[in-house]
């Protein structure tokens, strides 16, 4: 039997052994060389499988996992030798962490390491795996205490008493808050969120409120007559976890194509973007949360509901509302960061790729630009009837500076 407690050292270069013995290898047609195997997509999937399809209430707590393997990783490669060792250092990071962060799937981890070990060729394979076992633990102590365990960050909330514009728990379910702790969990990269926060929603009554209350209830409905079939597949696909979204959109930055330069990108840098990326888009999570619990704005299913304006009691969004208030968007601002962390350190895309949603199986998305996805997150929301317009514009907003102003935080050096 499997024991959830991670391997010693020793265990695990035995167990790779024995892995590596049982390998028949298969020769290539001749004069075909067989792929090689990239050790940081290998661990890179193998991070996204291991923390699965994710809700919004756990998203930041796996958006942290994710931030301490590759920050652990960076660290690791950093300490060895370039090439095999540090390959490996890198796979024993990743696998240390998950295996702490995720104890049912170690025996899988196990499997996934011993098989990264077999494949390697590394004169002294203990000390590779030493590097990064000590950088995750390491770098899971730093993080201790953080605040963005599933306990803190959903902590009890009781919403304040009904009233114009206040938030309301929303039908369908009458869920209570999530999330209500996340705006006190600690940063990776920024000394406070407090600097970044934005100002108030707009004013009942406003021209900017009034607009986009007539957009939601228009387009926002679950019966609308003015949404388009393609909206309906937008708001569909962008339904999911912002990490879920993103996780394809990162991994082409730093998969290799062909003969591109990106290929000749030292894996300290590959391992550096993942790292950063997740570093800033916590931060920006953090900052979005803070001011969601502060301004505590209602949603448009309260608002078209009971508000003043043209009340209609029965009026239903194409999907259902999520439990936590209004402004500004959590899913913009994470679209309004990863933007910003792309734009800065991958550059434009190499080319147009596709992406997927684990809640929209039957919607494939082509993109070209990093801004697309931002855009699609915007109006999403909207064609979904959960937001309002201005709430999605200032998320992405939000989301932009406090990825850029996590990313002026970084010296250069391994976090």
């Amino acid at each position: 039997m499997h024991s959830s407690k991670p391997m010693s050292r020793r265990a695990l270069l035995a167990t790779a052994a024995g892995a590596g013995a049982a390998t028949v290898l298969i020769p290539s047609p001749a004069g075909a060389a067989a792929p090689r195997l990239d050790t940081l997509l290998e661990w890179y999937d193998r991070t996204a499988t291991t923390i699965g399809v994710i809700t919004g209430p756990q998203q930041v707590t796996n958006s942290r996992t994710w931030a301490v393997a590759w920050i652990a990783a960076w660290r690791a490669v950093s300490a060895v030798r370039p090439g095999a060792d540090a390959e490996l250092a890198l796979a024993a990071a990743v696998h240390e962490t998950l295996i702490t962060t995720n104890p049912a799937a170690a025996p899988a981890l196990d499997a996934a390491l011993a098989t990264t070990l077999a494949r390697l060729s590394v004169r002294r394979p203990e000390r590779a795996v030493a590097a990064g076992v000590d950088a995750a633990r390491a770098v899971l102590a730093e993080r201790a205490g953080d605040g963005l365990d599933p306990a803190s960050v959903n902590r009890p909330f009781t919403p304040p008493a009904a009233a114009p514009g206040v938030w309301q728990p929303t039908p369908p379910a009458f869920a209570a808050a999530v999330q209500s702790g996340q705006g006190d969990g600690r940063p990776f990269l920024v000394p406070s969120v407090e600097p970044l926060q934005p100002g108030p929603p707009p004013a009942l009554g406003s021209a900017v409120y009034l607009r986009d209350l007539a957009e939601s209830r228009a387009v926002g409905a679950v019966d609308s007559a003015v949404r388009t079939a393609q909206q309906t597949a937008v708001a569909r696909f962008w339904s999911q976890s912002s990490l879920n979204g993103f996780t394809g959109a990162l991994r082409t930055t730093v998969a290799p194509h062909g003969s591109h330069a990106a290929d000749r990108r030292p894996l300290g840098q590959r391992i550096a973007l993942v790292a950063l990326f997740h570093a800033a888009t916590i931060d920006a999570q953090i900052t979005t949360y803070r001011a969601k619990y502060r301004f505590l704005f209602w949603r448009p299913v309260t608002a078209i509901r009971t508000g003043s304006v043209a009340p209609d009691p029965s009026w239903t969004p194409l999907l259902a509302t999520p439990a936590h208030p209004e402004y500004p968007s959590g899913h913009t601002t994470y679209a309004g960061a990863a933007q910003a962390v792309l734009e800065t350190l991958a550059g434009p895309p190499r080319a147009a790729f596709s992406l997927t949603s684990a809640v929209a199986t039957d919607v494939t998305l082509t993109y070209r630009r990093w801004s697309d996805l931002t855009r699609d997150n915007i109006d999403a929301r909207v064609w979904e009837g959960v937001h309002f317009r201005n709430t999605d514009e200032v998320g992405a907003a939000v989301g932009r500076r406090a990825a850029l102003a996590a990313l002026a935080r970084w010296t250069g050096r391994p976090l």
